[in-house]
């Protein structure tokens, strides 16, 4: 923290504020507020790393939540505002959490990503973003028991995070690609529990679900993923990003009886 570059404008500095808040909500509406207050910090202090940053996770959540009007603007920018975040600042744990999973997801270079997710433990270990990103990057690179191990230590070092169903989600698809459904179970019920409106919980659950057989079940998971994601489908979740390493989370979806 010592180290990092302050913004030396203070109202830009309190639209990040707003910004992070918004960012929790993991909402359409709160994604939306992310990038507009995020953007006008940036305005205020073109300076300011950490604001480009969050920009971008802002446009890579309207992509990888199915929120985008144009995925393909939202994409090009997640990855425009994360190159310019790590041109300003390239050794700030907080920045590089962020840029590593647009890399990993906007850009599908999962080499890059680990070696930016590995940097941002390093420079700051005690970091519950870093330890996510992390798992999101190992997950995405089709490394779940290293994914497990970093979800497992970011929820350790923050267990009462506004973004633990996140952390819930990432940590169950990594359970599922290990074939251990039963976990992967209680992984998403915790997600769902911390944001009963986070589809990623539900992703989870109707995946886990029908892989141990468990039909009804999965058939309700799914029928409350498309509760709040009303235009899911499967080809167009994974024309999202992120899962050319997720299997057995496909296969899970498929045999819940989500359309194709």
């Amino acid at each position: 923290m010592a180290a990092r570059r302050r913004p030396e404008n203070l109202t830009a500095y309190d639209f990040f504020l707003r910004a992070l808040q918004q960012f929790y909500l993991t909402t359409r509406e709160g994604v939306a507020e992310t990038t507009r207050l995020a953007h006008r910090a940036l305005e205020l202090d073109p300076r300011f790393g950490l604001a480009a940053a969050l920009a971008g996770a802002g446009h890579m959540q309207n992509v990888t939540w199915g929120y985008a009007v144009d995925p393909e603007f939202d994409r090009k920018e997640a990855i425009r505002l994360s190159r310019l975040a790590l041109s300003i600042d390239d050794g700030d744990s907080e920045t590089l959490a962020w840029a590593c999973m647009i890399s990993a997801i906007m850009v599908d270079d999962c080499e890059s990503a680990i070696e930016l997710a590995d940097r941002a433990v390093a420079l700051n270990p005690n970091a519950f973003n870093a330890w996510s990103g992390r798992g999101w990057v190992y997950r995405t690179a089709g490394l779940p028991e290293e994914a497990v191990r970093s979800f497992e230590r970011a929820n350790r070092m923050s267990p009462v995070d506004p973004r633990l169903h996140i952390t819930f989600a990432g940590m169950g698809y990594a359970f599922i690609e290990l074939c251990r459904f039963d976990e992967a179970l209680i992984a998403g019920k915790k997600g769902q529990r911390q944001n009963p409106s986070y589809s990623g919980a539900y992703r989870c659950l109707a995946s886990a679900f029908a892989h141990l057989g468990r039909e009804p079940e999965a058939r309700e998971a799914a029928a409350h993923l498309l509760e709040v994601d009303p235009a899911f489908t499967i080809s167009s979740w994974i024309a999202r990003g992120g899962q050319s390493n997720a299997k057995l989370l496909i296969e899970g979806l498929r045999k819940a009886g989500l359309p194709e």
